[in-house]
């Protein structure tokens, strides 16, 4: 397919509730409204093609720039482009999902996670603690550095309701994958999230709950969870 059918097609797909929802959570500019099972009925068309993967970004339009997020390659993309995406991550849903994911399977993930979480910016950093929580579910223990993850955690513990918004939210996510993904760390993990209790994230005219990271690792363990890793970042 060429870039102007799959824009197209996503049109075709628009949903006028889904483009209410899109927008109460917080997207900007152009936004047709796909919800997200709809959208990966595309993926199968675009996935081969990286230089189409890119063009779809490149448009601006929320529903094409998730489905970028969905078909490109991340070990093919390039560090000067995950750069670009980030600041043109103007919402949380492109920010903590479609960068934050990509960037996590990519040769570049700690370097630029590393790099993003300072970031002043609300969106880059809050793209950075995603992308760390993320590599750090898909990744195995022997191949993290566990040190400097304790040292983050720590960052977590002391700083966490000091933040910007968003960024107390992913911070709260990457305490969560410390728990329930690393087995060495995870009662370390469990404290920090006691210690740090309930954390508050402004979601807007939303449904949407921060969970609460104690229980959501216990559950999580309980269910058996406990070191294992996921597939993949992207979803």
């Amino acid at each position: 397919m060429k870039l102007e059918e799959v824009m197209t097609k996503l049109e075709e797909m628009s949903n006028e509730q889904t483009r209410s929802t899109w927008i109460r959570h917080g997207a900007q500019g152009s936004v047709y409204g796909v919800k997200i099972g709809d959208m990966k009925k595309l993926v199968k068309h675009v996935k081969k093609n990286q230089e189409l993967a890119l063009s779809l970004y490149e448009t601006g339009n929320f529903d094409a720039m998730y489905l970028a997020g969905l078909t490109v390659d991340p070990k093919k993309i390039e560090k000067e482009t995950l750069q670009e995406w980030v600041k043109k991550a103007n919402w949380y849903m492109l920010a903590e999902y479609t960068v934050a994911g990509v960037a996590s399977e990519s040769e570049y993930a700690l370097e630029l996670a590393r790099e993003w979480i300072k970031s002043d910016d609300e969106m880059i950093a809050t793209c950075g603690w995603s992308t760390f929580a993320n590599y750090v579910t898909i990744t195995p223990d022997d191949k993290l550095d566990l040190k400097e993850i304790q040292k983050l955690l720590k960052k977590v513990e002391e700083t966490i309701h000091t933040q910007q918004n968003r960024v107390r939210y992913t911070m709260n996510s990457f305490v969560m994958a410390a728990g329930i993904c690393t087995t060495s760390l995870s009662e370390e993990a469990r404290r920090v999230a006691e210690h740090v209790g309930k954390v508050h994230v402004d979601v807007g005219n939303t449904a949407c709950k921060v969970p609460y990271a104690p229980e959501y690792i216990e559950k999580a363990i309980a269910r058996g969870k406990l070191g294992q890793k996921k597939k993949t970042a992207i979803c």
